[in-house]
């Protein structure tokens, strides 16, 4: 038998989207903000040659490295060296590295497990200060790029550099503002909507390129409808591993109370086929992209002639597409899966609380056997989700090895859009799903008013 709020969840229709208008305003918020964020990635920071710069990443046979992904996250913004350049990804990096230092750091780990509201507080203080630092050390390292670029800078210099620093980190900045703004007045997560925007932006580029290779017959309109059933296909895989999950069924013991037993409720512990999440392919973009990045800005520079060897090495193999870089894109994913999922997850401190509240799995004994239990099950899922992520990202570099650039789009930027979306609709329903228990309780007061207990009016 289906339980209320699954009934109420099947009854929603447009018409009570259209009653909730509370829901109204946060959707206005959400796209008002990504309105914002889009009209800055076209803003040039000041002082740079725009279509000199443009030039730069105009060239289909040029390799840029990691910027190539920043790019495609942000929606372009790269390409033009706009004020949102840099993006969140800084915000995110910092993000990382404040959750694994709460897992391994003693004080900042009891900040997270006893500190609670103020503790989680303290944790995104820390993030937001390591965030400035991040943004600054990558603004300035563009800047002395750009600077040292013939070509790039109208005027080149320190002021230049200076005001380049504080546009970027400045931009950062509002955006990780802009994104929280988004997560407490608007619908979703604000910086993973963010993101969202900046890959989907890309989209009818890409599109119009795959039109445009057909329409010159470089592309067969069969390999082109091919295409598009694999992207359908791939979305459709990608919904199906995001919301699998191994459900454990947790029992909790009878007690006597009185002259009834009570107690005795069952529940389920559900464990994700993914528990990482989006985090492992981007951080194995990253430092394969890395190497590519610097040889390509330090391949005019004079350079030790052990290391000037190896530079055609990193930009010929190291890049999209090529064998090597597959491999390491494979091993580093597969890494990252299980690296980042023991950190998110800790099945002694799960086995502990279960213990805590009386909990425990049928046929298991509480505490170490249940740890045990718990680990085993999750390094067995973590296999079947690290070759999920594997497969999906790196269908994209088969596809660049037999036909170019030209269709490249990242299997990391597929799960971001399929996850995000996932997310956002969610809490969409959550909200209507609220909206409809706040209209039940409203009808259950007046009726409670106006029903038998009320007051019989009084004569004069």
């Amino acid at each position: 038998m289906a339980s209320a709020a699954e009934q109420l969840a099947a009854n929603m229709n447009m018409g009570s989207f259209a009653k909730a208008t509370e829901l109204h305003k946060r959707l206005l918020f959400t796209l008002l903000a990504l309105l914002v964020y889009r009209i800055g990635t076209f803003v040039p920071i000041p002082g740079i040659n725009s279509e000199a710069f443009l030039q730069f990443f105009a060239d289909p046979d040029g390799q840029r490295g990691i910027l190539d992904l920043f790019n495609m996250f942000s929606g372009g913004a790269v390409e033009r060296m706009a004020v949102f350049a840099l993006n969140v990804m800084p915000y995110i990096s910092a993000s990382i590295i404040v959750q694994l230092m709460a897992a391994v750091y003693p004080p900042w780990e009891k900040l997270r497990k006893e500190g609670g509201e103020s503790g989680r507080k303290q944790l995104n203080q820390y993030t937001r200060y390591l965030t400035v630092v991040l943004a600054l050390m990558q603004s300035f390292g563009i800047a002395v790029g750009l600077n040292a670029t013939p070509g790039l800078v109208d005027q080149p210099g320190l002021f230049f550099i200076i005001s380049t620093v504080t546009v970027l980190t400045g931009g950062t900045m509002f955006l990780m503002w802009l994104g929280e703004q988004v997560t407490a007045r608007g619908v979703g997560n604000g910086i993973s909507l963010i993101i969202f925007a900046g890959i989907v932006a890309v989209l009818p580029s890409t599109i119009a390129r795959l039109l445009g290779l057909a329409q010159q017959g470089q592309m067969s309109v069969f390999f082109l409808f091919l295409l598009a059933a694999l992207a359908v296909a791939t979305v459709v895989f990608i919904v199906f591993m995001e919301r699998a999950q191994r459900r454990l069924l947790i029992q909790y013991p009878k007690r006597q109370e009185g002259n009834r037993m009570a107690g005795g409720e069952r529940s389920f512990l559900p464990l994700k086929v993914n528990t990482a999440g989006v985090i492992p392919p981007i951080f194995a973009s990253s430092l394969l992209l890395l190497p590519a990045t610097a040889a390509q800005f330090t391949a005019n520079a004079d350079l030790p002639p052990w290391l000037s060897s190896w530079l055609p090495i990193v930009t010929g193999q190291l890049t999209h597409g090529q064998p090597l870089f597959i491999a390491l894109y494979a091993a580093l994913i597969i890494f990252f899966c299980f690296f980042y999922t023991s950190i998110t997850f800790n099945p002694e401190d799960t086995a502990e609380n279960l213990r805590k509240y009386g909990g425990f799995l049928p046929g298991i004994r509480p505490g170490k056997r249940t740890a045990e239990y718990l680990d085993y099950v999750l390094t067995r899922l973590t296999v079947i989700g690290a070759g999920y992520i594997t497969l999906v990202c790196l269908l994209p570099e088969f596809m660049v090895m037999g036909m170019g650039n030209a269709i490249y789009f990242g299997g990391t930027s597929i799960l971001i859009v399929v996850s995000v979306t996932m997310d956002t609709v969610s809490q969409i329903q959550s909200h209507l799903l609220a909206h409809q228990y706040e209209g039940l309780i409203k009808k259950a007061k007046l009726r409670g008013r106006g029903g038998r207990g009320s007051p019989a009016p009084v004569r004069r």
